[in-house]
């Protein structure tokens, strides 16, 4: 059983940056594309970023596209994304997610989720 744990969310200010870290633990994450996700108070999940599971192809929302981006270190076991020019829109929760392994991609389907952390964006 895999978990993961999302670190490196914060207050910052429009235009500020951020760097999210999630680590896997109970299991090896290598295997796996990964991905994350957000959520904004009222609103659905959303799809952010995915990374395949050797870190060679990425897919990225419109809305975040040359302003994040998605990496891994497998040697870690542990998944990144880097924000730069953050929006009051990019408020929310970030979770991160692995992918099941039928390695689909983009990844569809996803085994496990981390519990979140918390993006404010003070514009």
């Amino acid at each position: 059983q895999v978990q993961l744990v999302e670190s490196g969310g914060g207050l910052v200010q429009a235009g500020g940056s951020l760097r999210l870290s999630c680590a896997a633990s109970g299991g090896t994450i290598r295997s796996r594309h990964m991905a994350w996700f957000r959520q904004a108070p009222g609103k659905e999940r959303e799809f952010v970023a995915a990374i395949t599971n050797g870190g060679f192809d990425t897919n990225y929302r419109d809305s975040v596209k040359g302003r994040f981006t998605i990496s891994r270190e497998n040697i870690k076991n542990t998944l990144y994304l880097q924000m730069n020019a953050l929006k009051s829109e990019d408020t929310a929760v970030y979770y991160c997610a692995a992918a099941t392994l039928d390695w689909t991609w983009p990844p569809m389907k996803y085994d496990y989720w981390g519990q979140g952390t918390q993006v404010t964006v003070s514009s």
